[in-house]
């Protein structure tokens, strides 16, 4: 008996729209993101991390003294692989933090870096090798799966800081845990996986202690979740007023 289902948000890669299309299921979705969220949460994840705020916070709370030195921002290299709106939100705070900003993507992002006075990097062997933080900022695409490879993590310093606030499949999987292990680079911090949600604590990053991770949330801000099941709700309206909008399979509403 189900008629649609609406989307909260763009992203739609999670439903078999086909499926849906065959049985007559329309499938509405979001038209809208704000780069704001992912990109605050970048840097929340990037601070977290290179100050070591998680595990001077336990330690204190357990009596202990301090036992990390941080790695300072100023003067380092920030990597953002995609200057889309969300990288480049990250890469106006770097630039504002004193880091040196090095772009890779395609033609458009190495062109707004050179509009915003950003280095463009040769290839992703210069981008990897340089970065003292390397954002990983780009959609998710049968061209950008796995795009990150094992050789790529290998090129990195042993005390630089992957983050990774995208997609957990930009990276070939398992390449990251075993980056890790051998050194390089010498810090995660993530909020994807490629298997959400996870569940009682069974990720082997979680057990490593240069690995921040958190649960999928860099969306999760009050104006997002207005934004996002507003436009969700809206659409379910529309289409029981008989004018269903942002239908992702026009196909469905031939379907008797």
């Amino acid at each position: 008996n189900l008629k649609v289902i609406s989307q909260t948000g763009r992203s739609t890669g999670h439903i078999d729209v086909e499926a849906c299309t065959e049985r007559g299921i329309v499938v509405t979705a979001g038209t809208h993101a704000s780069p704001i969220a992912p990109a605050e949460m970048t840097w929340a994840l990037i601070l977290a991390s290179r100050r070591h705020i998680p595990q001077e916070i336990d330690r204190m709370k357990r009596g202990e003294w301090p036992c990390t030195l941080s790695h300072r921002l100023s003067g380092s290299t920030l990597g953002i692989y995609g200057l889309g709106m969300i990288g480049s939100l990250v890469a106006r705070i770097g630039a504002a933090f004193g880091m040196k900003v090095l772009v890779l993507g395609q033609d458009r992002s190495a062109q707004r870096a050179r509009d915003a006075g950003y280095e463009v990097a040769a290839d992703k062997a210069e981008l990897f090798e340089r970065s003292d933080v390397l954002c990983l900022l780009m959609r998710l695409s049968n061209q950008t799966r796995g795009t990150v490879t094992r050789d790529d993590l290998a090129r990195m310093k042993p005390t630089a800081l992957l983050v990774n606030t995208a997609r957990a499949e930009l990276i070939q999987e398992g390449a990251l845990v075993e980056a890790l292990r051998a050194g390089r680079p010498g810090f995660a911090a993530v909020d994807v996986y490629e298997r959400e949600p996870i569940i009682g604590g069974n990720h082997p990053l979680l057990a490593m202690p240069n690995v921040i991770c958190s649960h999928h949330i860099a969306w999760a801000e009050h104006d997002t979740f207005e934004l996002y099941f507003g436009e969700a709700f809206e659409n379910l309206v529309a289409f029981a007023n008989g004018a269903p909008r942002s239908v992702v399979n026009p196909q469905a509403l031939a379907k008797p």
